[in-house]
């Protein structure tokens, strides 16, 4: 999983996965959004293979205890999941008190499942600089499988601060997913995969976006493919 570019439908309803077949290679599945998700997952026959995020309240969702994790551990035991996000605050130690060991127990059981980890860090408020975003991605691919990083642009330079560091990141053999949240950085969703972002994020319902500053689905379906395509021929 994530050799190439990988478009996720993001949902807390996995009875919205056939409206995302036509545009998405997965569905990740916000289970700290949903109702009954294991429910959920349990009753899942979908075609598409889910991606699982149970993000913690201190990292911008709504699971507020480490019983987020005891989920996160039967949801990998489905043959539909194939990958599963965790904040690299967890596994860095610099959480709150628990957090790192139930994150470093839920990776072990991941690779076991041969489920891949994203390892993710989210900045609600701004981009640092390309040297700092180079060391991010660093420590979260180091830490999981592929390292995510989503960030607040609040002005061009901080989208092409972003774009720059997915570039050495990808250039240094790191597997990465970036993006800006913001309508500054909007348009880094759809040019990041051009500098090597493995995963972009899209809500299977535009209404119903779990970021700020996503395109609904099926527009960064085409752009992106538009874009490769673009790249690829040149």
């Amino acid at each position: 999983m994530f050799e190439e570019f990988v478009l996720a439908a993001s949902t807390a309803d996995l009875s919205a996965e056939p409206r995302a077949r036509d545009a998405a290679d997965a569905v990740e599945f916000r289970m700290d959004l949903a109702e009954d998700p294991l429910d959920q997952l349990a009753a899942y026959d979908g075609a598409l293979p889910l991606v699982v995020t149970n993000r913690a309240d201190w990292e911008g969702g709504e699971a507020d205890d480490l019983g987020r994790y005891d989920a996160l551990a039967e949801a990998i035991a489905h043959d539909s999941v194939v990958a599963v996000d965790v904040e690299l605050a967890a596994f860095r130690g610099n959480a709150p008190p628990g957090e790192h060991s139930h994150a470093t127990a839920l990776r072990s059981s991941a690779r076991e499942e041969g489920v891949s980890v994203i390892a993710s860090v989210h900045d609600f408020e701004s981009t640092p600089g390309v040297g700092a975003l180079v060391d991010l991605l660093a420590d979260a691919a180091s830490e999981g499988d592929v390292g995510k990083l989503a960030t607040t642009a609040n002005g061009r330079e901080d989208a092409l601060a972003m774009l720059r560091a997915t570039h050495e990141a990808t250039a240094a053999g790191r597997r990465v997913a970036t993006m800006c949240m913001g309508e500054p950085g909007r348009h880094t969703r759809a040019v990041a995969p051009v500098y090597g972002s493995r995963i972009g994020y899209a809500p299977v319902d535009a209404a119903d976006a779990t970021a700020p500053g996503q395109y609904p689905l099926a527009t960064l379906r085409g752009l992106v493919d538009g874009l490769l395509e673009e790249g690829t021929e040149s």
